[in-house]
Parts: C-alpha cells; structure tokens; sequence
C-alpha cells in the first residue's frame, strides 16, 4: 500500500478545493428547503460549486449523474437526484466533491429539513460527533486501524451501528485513493499502516440503526441497510500536520 505524503504546497491546493466543498454545504443548509426537488438541489450545488471557481467531480465519477450526493431518510450514501421532493421531516445527505487545479476535495452532511423526531436527530448527532471525535484522536504514528476503533466505538456507543463495505479514504490528485478507513475495526488494532505527517484522507462515518448489512437500489447507486431504516452520513476531509488532524473541508 503506497499512501501518498502531501508537501505542504500542495496541502494548500488541497485546501482551497475543500473550502469550496465547505462553503457550498454551508449554502445549501442555509438554503435547502421543505418543497424543493433533489434535482433542484443538485443543480443549486453544482451552480454554487462553478461560481467559486471550482468543477463537481462526482459529475460523471464512475458515471454518476449529478454533482450532488442527495441521500433521503433510509438511503445512507450515493442518493442521485431526482424529481422527488423533501418535505418536513425528511433528513436529507448531502455529499459534495470538487475538482480544483488538479486536486480534490470532498464532504459530506446530513439535515433535518423543518421538524424532524428525536431518533433522526440522535442519528445525525451520531455520525457528526463521531467524525469530530475521531478527528479529534489522530496522532503522527498511530495506525489508521486505530481510527477505525475509535469511529466504531463511538458509533456503538450510541447505540447504533457503522455501515459495511463502504468506508473513508485516501484523496489527492483522485478523488480516491489509498487507504480505505472503515468506520470498524477489521483485525487488530495494532496492525496495518500508520498515519504520518503529509498524508491526507477523508473520514466518513455512516450510521445505521440495526443492521449494517448494504444494499444497492435499482438505480445502482443508493446505497440503503438492510432493517430499511433511517440513517445519517458525515464527511470531512483532513490532513496531518504537525502530528495533528487540520480539516480541510471547513468553509
């Protein structure tokens, strides 16, 4: 496993590609509303994207669709857009990648849209939380396995459960790239490769109530678990510098 080390100039490029995913988050949760269509949304994303000077990289990525992720209630993860209108109550994910001079950016939330019940909102404070509190615990020399325990732990210990198959991952010059970082340890903790200065990735824990178990719709994008239940998905791009997690992601 060959896990690129970022110098800081490029950092920086990778920086400036992850503010745009920030800032166009933050636009769409000011601006999303109960009404609206996911193709509305999308096309309101990818509007946004182009006016900062970037380009929407999930846009034809392994031929999807759409510039934006837009993931509704039991759908988890790669929800494409369509027709389908939110309404109060709903959560809605949203999950944005962008391309800017060559380098990558790429993050994701979940919103309630108006009023949504108390389980919903525990799911989204769930997978937020658990994202912050990994991001928190990233130390120079610990092992990505490390951070897959954590994510887990955090996850469980709300009572829920972390998606399968799917995970974080390396970005830089691609979208994706080297390591995959379950939200679950798989073997020991104390095995696989360390993190180090320089390198830059993305966590992204999805939480699902019961069962972790995926499957794909037939669209063959949307990804839902198998108890057909609610779920919530956060994402944040980070790099190591000076022994420490910065985000890059942030608006």
């Amino acid at each position: 496993m060959a896990i690129a080390i970022r110098k800081p100039a490029e950092i920086e490029k990778l920086k400036a590609a992850g503010a745009i995913v920030g800032k166009t988050l933050q636009y769409l949760e000011a601006n999303v509303k109960s009404g609206m269509s996911l193709l509305e949304i999308d096309a309101m994303g990818e509007d946004f994207i182009r006016s900062l000077g970037g380009v929407p990289s999930f846009k034809g990525l392994y031929g999807f669709p759409s510039s934006v992720c837009t993931s509704l209630n039991e759908i988890i993860i790669h929800g494409v857009p369509t027709e389908q209108k939110i309404k109060d109550g709903d959560m809605l994910g949203l999950d944005i990648g962008v391309k800017l001079d060559g380098y990558f950016g790429d993050a994701a939330i979940t919103m309630g849209i108006g009023e949504i019940c108390k389980m919903d909102q525990g799911l989204i404070d769930c997978s937020r939380d658990a994202l912050m509190t990994a991001i928190s615990e990233i130390r120079d020399g610990m092992r990505f396995k490390e951070l897959s325990h954590i994510l887990e732990q955090a996850i469980t210990g709300r009572g829920f459960v972390p998606l399968r198959d799917y995970c974080g991952h390396g970005i830089g010059t691609k979208p994706h790239d080297e390591p995959n970082i379950p939200n679950y340890l798989d073997g020991k903790s104390n095995q696989g490769p360390k993190i180090k200065n320089g390198m830059v990735f993305c966590l992204e824990p999805m939480v699902c109530q019961k069962s972790g178990n995926p499957s794909t719709l037939e669209d063959n994008w949307s990804v839902v678990c198998d108890d057909g239940l609610r779920t919530s998905h956060y994402e944040h791009q980070i790099a190591v510098v000076d022994g420490r997690a910065v985000i890059l992601t942030l608006p």
